[in-house]
């Protein structure tokens, strides 16, 4: 199938499950009623996801979100609590259904939460419909799985993100080589089966387009087809763009524990509490999440003060 021919598939099969909620594609993943509780029915019951990456996300008052593959809009509106009202949710989807339920049910979110902060765009993940640099937070919920070109939905993703702005998404993977009539069956694309990737190779589109401090959240069984598995997986991702400039300028990072030692996604060794020299691109990354309260980082200017050479209250430098 090729990808424009699966890509019509698939928003047909997505449309068809706007207009007549489809039980059956739904993993086994429940949100707290918490979170949802602002949320019209007819949103919930189109809940096709695989996971909760939004509340995994650590998502911040007042922050920008992008959710990539909307769908009804369930996502987006969770987010929309999470963010607050000084926050912006965006959510994209290329079903002209799905979003259009998504659309009529905001005038009820907000009513509900008493404030507007979600806009629905269409678009694909492939080329999303916002400008570089602009957003906090990416989710996606068991969609990525459905794009014919993975490769270039990550390298969207890192466009649009924020330096030190994070990806939390997911999706279904299958840990071992799917034969071709799984690979070729429509309905199983369409379930979010056929077009899985392995854990593996998730991951390595993720470090490949530069991503660091990459973690995975969860892991669920979902189900096997002909003795084949299927599972539910949650990742948690960063971006930082290295900066031209970098230099080394005396910084050193200190490594805090609690591990003996440790290796970063570049390969730099940090054993426990040895101060190791460091760039400036690797002290700001480290001084970020998911890094940040692990080291600490010292510069030359540190060193002096705490030996006095910058003090001169007697001419000898000693105060």
């Amino acid at each position: 199938m090729g990808s424009n021919t699966q890509r019509e598939f698939v928003k047909d099969f997505y449309g068809k499950a706007a207009v007549k909620p489809q039980v059956d594609l739904c993993c086994p993943t429940n949100y707290p009623e918490t979170d949802t509780s602002h949320i019209p029915d007819k949103v919930l019951e189109r809940f096709y996801g695989c996971g909760s990456p939004v509340t995994l996300a650590d998502i911040k008052i007042g922050e920008t979100l992008v959710d990539l593959g909307s769908g009804a809009g369930i996502d987006c509106f969770i987010a929309s609590k999470l963010t607050g009202f000084s926050g912006k949710v965006y959510g994209i989807d290329m079903t002209d259904e799905m979003l259009k339920i998504a659309n009529n049910s905001k005038a009820k979110v907000f009513e509900n939460l008493g404030y507007n902060n979600v806009e629905f765009k269409k678009g694909l993940l492939e080329s999303i419909p916002l400008e570089s640099n602009t957003v906090d937070v990416i989710t996606s919920n068991c969609v990525i799985n459905l794009s014919p070109d993975k490769d270039q939905v990550f390298s969207e993703m890192w466009r649009i993100l924020k330096d030190h702005g994070r990806i939390a998404i997911s999706d279904i993977i299958c840990e071992i080589e799917m034969p071709n009539y799984i690979k070729d069956n429509n309905q199983l694309w369409g379930e979010c089966l056929a077009g899985a990737l392995s854990e593996n190779g998730l991951l390595s589109i993720i470090d490949k387009k530069g991503f660091y401090g990459t973690q995975i959240i969860k892991k669920t069984y979902w189900k096997s087809i002909d003795n084949i598995p299927f599972y539910s997986i949650t990742i948690k991702s960063y971006k930082y763009a290295k900066k031209s400039e970098c230099s080394y300028i005396g910084q050193k990072a200190v490594y805090n524990g609690p591990f003996k030692v440790i290796i970063d996604d570049e390969g730099h060794v940090f054993p426990r509490n040895q101060e190791i020299e460091i760039c400036s691109d690797t002290a700001n990354k480290l001084s970020n999440e998911p890094y940040k309260g692990f080291f600490t980082i010292k510069n030359d200017e540190d060193q002096k003060l705490l030996n006095g050479n910058n003090c001169t209250t007697n001419g000898s430098g000693c105060c």
